[in-house]
């Protein structure tokens, strides 16, 4: 066999096992059995997925959301179904702890163009492999001041989720998630959202943990943290790892309308939130100059140009 021939027997034996390798990290406490199963039921996910998103008439959206859910529930009742990506599953966030202790499943679903509702569940990993699912109602739409409660499952403020970073103080662990909100015909929402397990290991939403005691304007420390900007707008809001910030697009009204919020754009400046002392501190300018449109990594888009889903991207973080 000659050198070049040798090598790339060689190469193509160690992808191979490479990827051996990594499907048996992912289904590994799958049994082959349910692998079938779940694989089976994604395909059912992928359909109804695709037709909750794109069906033209509102109740043919809405019945296949009903279908999504009963099917999804019955899918993660698989065993140790928590490993199981469920990637094919477009238009459907599927983001993990960094810790692996729990995942959060959620997605938008459009009634209009002037009503949306965001749909979740957190799968917990759970020792023997059981299903530990706590749904979330949105009750956004019934919410006048979402920046000052403590909220539970029951009256859960909607996002679509793309992040959760954890991080802790005093010995109690900390997630902070960062998701979207298809708010309106004409603006959309990111929220930053930290959640925190009580004493039943129950999910709870918010608290005193958004300060703006470095910012020479004072304001009351907020329960939640969100941005409100034009609908064709791109606006950032993001963790950056290295920097251990949570980056942030300033906005400003383009038509110098600040009670509007439809109107907001980003401007180039930067703000960002710091974790210190169990809070998340805001820093009002974090670079002395600007950005400009496009310089700051943008999440994926979830469409492309021709209308049809594409994949949502996660960092599963171990």
């Amino acid at each position: 066999m000659s050198l070049s021939r040798s090598y790339i027997f060689r190469t193509f034996l160690i992808t191979i096992i490479t990827v051996i390798f990594s499907l048996q990290a992912n289904t590994q406490t799958l049994s082959a059995t349910d692998l079938r199963k779940i694989s089976i039921k994604e395909d059912s996910l992928q359909k109804l997925a695709e037709n909750f998103h794109m069906d033209s008439l509102t109740a043919g959206r809405m019945r296949s959301d009903s279908l999504f859910v009963k099917t999804l529930i019955r899918t993660l009742q698989i065993k140790n179904s928590f490993y199981y990506p469920l990637d094919s599953v477009f238009g459907v966030s599927k983001v993990y702890a960094p810790d692996s202790s729990f995942r959060i499943l959620s997605w938008n679903l459009s009634y209009d163009q002037y009503y949306s509702r965001q749909r979740a569940a957190i799968q917990y990993n759970t020792p023997d492999g059981s299903l530990k699912l706590t749904p979330l109602r949105d009750v956004s739409e019934f919410t006048d001041n979402a920046m000052d409660s403590v909220r539970n499952k029951d009256n859960w403020i909607g996002s679509v989720y793309y992040k959760i970073i954890k991080t802790s103080y005093n010995k109690k662990d900390f997630y902070t998630l960062i998701g979207f909100d298809d708010h309106s015909a004409m603006s959309n929402k990111k929220w930053l959202e930290v959640m925190t397990f009580n004493n039943r290991k129950e999910p709870v939403f918010g608290g005193p943990f958004f300060s703006f005691e470095q910012d020479s304007i004072k304001k009351p420390i907020q329960y939640r943290y969100h941005i409100e900007y034009k609908k064709e707008a791109r606006a950032v809001l993001e963790y950056d790892p290295e920097l251990e910030l949570i980056i942030i697009d300033h906005l400003i009204s383009e038509t110098d309308e600040p009670e509007n919020k439809f109107t907001y754009i980003p401007d180039g400046d930067v703000e960002a939130f710091q974790w210190k002392n169990g809070k998340w501190v805001h820093i009002d300018k974090v670079f002395d100059f600007k950005l400009e449109d496009g310089e700051f990594p943008m999440p994926a888009p979830t469409r492309d140009s021709k209308g049809n889903l594409l994949p949502i991207k996660q960092e599963l973080e171990n």
